[in-house]
């Protein structure tokens, strides 16, 4: 039986301990302990992408913001699912998620990373929200594991009204916001509705 290999760790700015493992050729991040993802699993990631790029695809010159780069899946999608005139900018908190991802050892991400269209950017996807007034088409929430908050407390103001007309002010007039959610949040729903989304829910297989 393969065993499980802790590669790195580091903290979240909250304190809690956050760790890359490798098991017989596949990667996981675990905050505390607890798988919060994996390669193993990333169809939903790609989905995701999928459902906001190929609506702005055809605007001229698209922006379109990542919020969490993950193992880069979602990244990888939108670049599949946009032109070369795309701009994609990925926020990531955690600089030791960017470290490994960019890491060649470890074959995750460094490849899209290296895309000429991408603006990696090492923030609280919160502050870029705050500075980027009209800009996005299409906004990609991945942060921590949806509307309820896995791996940093502070992640849940994104998910409140306030962070919700925070998100609304970051769109262009006529842009979206796609959120991964580990499960259906209906509550989150009625909130979206509430300050003003149209609101769609799409399932994924995992």
């Amino acid at each position: 039986m393969k065993k499980t290999t802790l590669l790195a760790e580091a903290k979240t700015p909250d304190g809690r301990q956050v760790g890359l493992y490798e098991h017989d050729g596949r990667y996981s991040i675990r905050i505390d302990g607890q798988e919060l993802m994996s390669t193993r699993q990333h169809a939903s990631e790609e989905k995701m992408a999928e459902l906001a790029c190929q609506a702005v695809r055809a605007h001229k010159r698209p922006e379109v913001l990542i919020g969490g780069l993950g193992f880069g899946f979602t990244l990888g999608a939108a670049l599949a699912n946009l032109g070369p005139d795309a701009t994609v900018t990925v926020a990531e908190l955690l600089p030791a998620v960017i470290e490994w991802n960019q890491n060649p050892a470890y074959g995750l991400a460094a490849d899209v990373l290296a895309d000429p269209r991408v603006r990696l950017v090492e923030a609280d996807v919160t502050k870029v929200l705050s500075q980027s007034r009209g800009r996005f088409d299409a906004i990609m929430l991945d942060v921590d594991n949806g509307p309820a908050a896995m791996s940093t407390e502070s992640n849940e103001h994104l998910y409140d009204e306030t962070g919700l007309y925070r998100i609304q002010g970051a769109l262009k007039k006529d842009g979206l916001v796609v959120f991964w959610s580990a499960a259906a949040d209906p509550r989150f729903a009625k909130r979206l509705a509430k300050v003003g989304f149209r609101v769609e829910t799409e399932r994924a297989r995992a």
